[in-house]
């Protein structure tokens, strides 16, 4: 029996040929105007992407567990440790959760000290009580690292545990800590000197880490995928150079260090995002003389950005975390804490946490991503993007190295103004709504009002420190801040109304009156969104009625020729008069009779609304 492989029987079509069909069936559209789009970082993705695409990434012939780790150190699985962390302020009550949770899929807890409790071995033996430290990754961060590490030491032997088993981390990140502060804690010498001392202590824990590159300082400043690499790069570079001159091999140093990692909403690119740090960070290491290939791997802890979370509408925090979150586990890393969709501007509850922990079960228990090793390998377009960011990432992490490496880079305020330079290009992006804040920027929902009691979260002002400091905030603050304040003042006065004059083309006049009331919406007006009416007359009569705040003109532009001026004139004194679109035609026209509020795509909702904020009084 004769047996033929399908794919056999059809001729091969080159990328000419599938190019020279996409743009017959373009019909005279620009190819790369209508179906190219660039990357924040530059680079152009296509909108399709062929075996062909992938012939000269180097990558490609890797297997999962082989150096440089670009499809990570797991060969058969993407086993991934759930995280969730507890805020330390009583040793018994962040023990009890930390055995409740422990029971409800939990493998890895972080126990965050307040700054009043000192990790002492009474602390931590106390906080860890019927926890097995080598059953479960054990994760502390607070102020006294090194006698954190000691006591980890210490009870480790003394409850007799398989030291090669004990796993986890005392974070410190002395960088990271002058990227937000402005300065090192004590001096640049004492806080990378005691480096030398974190490795003596862990020197029976072989599995235990006690160095954390920050990397989630750059995504929640608002910095762009690829600098974010790059700097990350550049901290753990940093701390290799110090390690290795101070007489730690580098086999020993590597393992030493965790890098921890924002996970944002840009999805392909995210998962591309940690293929391509495993790729770079085992040629920076490899670098510094390596032995063994497998210190080269890279460890990876996880949460979810809180850059693009909302106060506003917070449930769709949840819709975030989990397509984050899957980005992260695809991506590979090695544990994750999802963050509670409600964290960003309160403690969080009961409830939200459980709803976080369960995000990340559902996706290992029914979605079975932890069954297969690097399970994107082989999408012809996350394997491109994957590259585009090696090569972005690894020039930029060059050229900070050519200035002298992480350190001397932000003392020189290079790192500062790159974050500061894709930070405001996001925020006018927002503004301009070219990105969208699902609640926030767009499909507001305006039944959600803020009581003035609420604990509204505001970036703090930065303090006077040696060095400009990285600031860590949200993209839809000023938008919410915004909003926030007509809700506070709709609590004395009436709430501001934005009232729709719809009226003539149906398709345009609804199309227009969902646009406006999106767009007063996202301060916090109450919107009336009239179905439309018969006469300008009618029109005019039913706005002198209900005296609204804000009248919006919805119809065509080949309407607003003949009824702009009238309800303009009708109407400009008795309300704010907006029209809804942009006729360039009349633009001269308008600004004749004093028309000169106009709402469209290319609006800056952000100022916008505030200039109308201003117009009615509310403060």
């Amino acid at each position: 029996m004769n047996k033929e492989k399908l794919f056999e029987t059809f001729p091969p079509i080159s990328n000419e040929e599938w190019k020279e069909k996409v743009i017959k069936d373009l019909k005279g559209a620009d190819f790369d105007k209508k179906l190219v789009w660039k990357t924040g970082e530059g680079f152009k993705v296509q909108p399709y992407y062929r075996a062909d695409d992938l012939a000269n990434i180097p990558h490609m012939n890797v297997i999962p567990g082989n150096f440089p780790f670009v499809r990570g150190k797991e060969v058969k699985n993407n086993n991934w440790l759930v995280r969730q962390d507890i805020t330390v302020a009583n040793i018994s009550d962040a023990n009890k959760k930390a055995l409740e949770i422990r029971l409800l899929g939990v493998d890895s807890l972080g126990f965050n000290f307040n700054d009043n409790i000192k990790p002492t071995v009474e602390n931590i033996e106390g906080l860890c009580e019927n926890i097995r430290a080598d059953l479960l990754e054990l994760n502390f961060k607070t102020n006294e690292p090194l006698e954190a590490l000691k006591s980890i030491d210490t009870l480790a032997k003394k409850y007799n545990r398989d030291l090669e088993k004990v796993r986890g981390c005392v974070e410190y990140d002395p960088i990271g800590d002058l990227s937000l502060t402005g300065g090192f804690k004590t001096s640049e010498e004492k806080d990378l000197g005691l480096i030398a001392d974190l490795h003596s202590a862990s020197a029976h824990l072989s599995k235990y880490q006690y160095l954390v590159v920050n990397a989630s300082i750059f995504n929640n400043s608002g910095a762009g995928i690829g600098n974010e690499l790059a700097f990350a790069l550049s901290m753990g570079a940093d701390y290799l150079t110090h390690m290795t001159e101070n007489v730690i091999d580098v086999d020993e140093a590597a393992p030493r260090i965790r890098f921890n990692f924002a996970v944002g909403s840009d999805y392909f690119m995210e998962i591309a995002k940690f293929r391509a740090v495993k790729y770079l960070w085992a040629k920076v290491v490899n670098a510094y003389g390596l032995n063994n290939a497998e210190n080269a791997a890279i460890h990876i802890h996880c949460t979810n950005s809180a850059w693009n979370k909302t106060v506003y509408d917070p449930y769709v925090n949840m819709l975030r975390t989990t397509t984050e979150s899957m980005s992260a586990i695809l991506g590979g890393v090695n544990s994750l804490s999802v963050l509670p969709f409600n964290s960003v501007y309160e403690t969080e509850t009961e409830f939200s946490e459980r709803i976080a922990r369960n995000q990340q079960l559902v996706l290992k228990g029914e979605s079975y991503l932890d069954k297969v090793a690097d399970i994107s390998a082989g999408s012809y377009y996350i394997e491109e993007l994957t590259d585009k960011l090696i090569h972005y990432a690894w020039d930029k992490f060059l050229k900070i190295d050519e200035v002298g490496g992480y350190i001397v880079a932000f003392k020189k305020g290079i790192i500062q103004k790159i974050v500061s330079e894709e930070a405001s290009k996001k925020d006018m992006e927002i503004a301009t709504r070219r990105r969208s804040v699902l609640g926030t920027n767009q499909y507001p929902n305006i039944t959600e009002h803020l009581n003035s009691d609420f604990n509204f979260p505001v970036t703090p002002v930065k303090n006077d420190s040696d060095y400009e400091p990285l600031v860590m905030y949200r993209g839809a603050e000023k938008l919410e801040e915004l909003r926030f304040i007509t809700d506070r003042f709709a609590e004395s006065n009436k709430r501001p109304v934005a009232w729709m004059f719809a009226y003539g083309n149906l398709a345009m006049r609804k199309a227009r009156s969902q646009f406006a009331g999106n767009f007063f919406g996202c301060a916090g007006y109450e919107i009336v969104d009239n179905a439309g009416f018969s006469s300008v007359e009618e029109g005019i009569s039913a706005a002198k009625q209900d005296k609204p705040d804000v009248i919006v003109i919805c119809s065509s532009d080949l309407e607003y020729h003949d009824i702009a001026e009238p309800i303009f004139t009708a109407l400009k004194n008795d309300a704010v008069v907006v029209l809804a679109g942009y006729p360039k035609e009349m633009i001269e026209k308008l600004n004749e009779i004093g028309l000169t509020n106009l709402i469209h795509v290319k609006s800056n909702l952000l100022e916008e609304l505030k200039r109308y904020n201003e117009l009615l009084n509310i403060v």
